[in-house]
């Protein structure tokens, strides 16, 4: 007995137990999370019913990753309504399409506020009223004209995120950025582009390595797709898997 005592206090032991723990929890990231074709894409209830709001309206969504991708990145998109329109139209890029459609953009009337294969979405900003008409128009023109859709590349770009972010920056309505575990949102061809909220600066080596800064967005600090930050104007920090902790991120009044 104090053999068996002596055995499971022992460091072998403690060892052993943190790499069985560790092995069983890379599994279970790995292979949980169910059926695609099973998950829930049903409404979370976060969109007004087109029968319920004549005015226009913008909203800019995220959600979980499917599956073991859900830890460390979300998925992004828009939709609109237009004024007195009966339904919302969904504009995101989709990478499994790429193959057979010959793009990855996606453009469709759908469920504005759809689970994203069992993930819950969050609602980062929302447009109503005159914003939303000025900026509806331009979303659409931004989409149809957007120069990667025939790219996909999961990490570092150009992705879903990488897409959002391009209609965010080109958007003067649309004022907050992507969460920082968007991974995808800091790809881009120019070494120096306009933040997502158009207050600062996105110094960026195709999403690989960059920096950001601004009255919105505070600083990241981007290695490898993780980002790193703090928000100064709504105090937050900014870490990669865990997303935004602190105060909810609003728009620039």
């Amino acid at each position: 007995m104090n053999k068996r005592l002596a055995f499971l206090r022992s460091e072998k032991f403690k060892k052993a137990a943190f790499l069985i723990v560790g092995a069983g929890m890379v599994l279970y990231m790995a292979f949980s999370g169910g059926d695609w074709r099973t998950a829930s894409r049903k409404s979370s209830g976060l969109a007004p019913r087109p029968e319920d709001v004549s005015e226009a309206v913008v909203q800019v969504y995220a959600a979980r990753t499917f599956n073991w991708r859900g830890y460390f990145a979300v998925h992004t998109w828009i939709a609109v309504k237009e004024k007195n329109a009966p339904s919302y139209t969904t504009y995101q890029v989709v990478g499994w399409q790429l193959g057979w459609k010959g793009t990855s953009v996606d453009i469709k009337k759908d469920i504005p506020d759809r689970f994203w294969y069992g993930a819950e979405p969050q609602l980062i900003e929302e447009l109503r009223g005159e914003k939303a008409e000025k900026a509806i128009p331009q979303i659409a023109r931004l989409a149809a004209e957007y120069p990667y859709g025939k790219t996909y590349n999961a990490w570092p770009g150009p992705n879903s995120n990488t897409f959002i972010a391009y209609i965010i920056r080109n958007v003067p309505e649309l004022t907050v950025e992507l969460p920082p575990h968007a991974i995808g949102k800091d790809w881009s061809p120019k070494l120096i582009a306009k933040s997502e909220s158009g207050s600062g600066y996105l110094i960026s080596f195709y999403g690989l390595l960059g920096v950001t800064f601004g009255k919105a967005e505070g600083i990241e600090i981007n290695i490898l797709g993780l980002n790193f930050g703090a928000d100064f104007y709504r105090p937050a920090l900014k870490l990669p898997l865990l997303g935004r902790i602190g105060l909810k991120d609003k728009p620039l009044e």
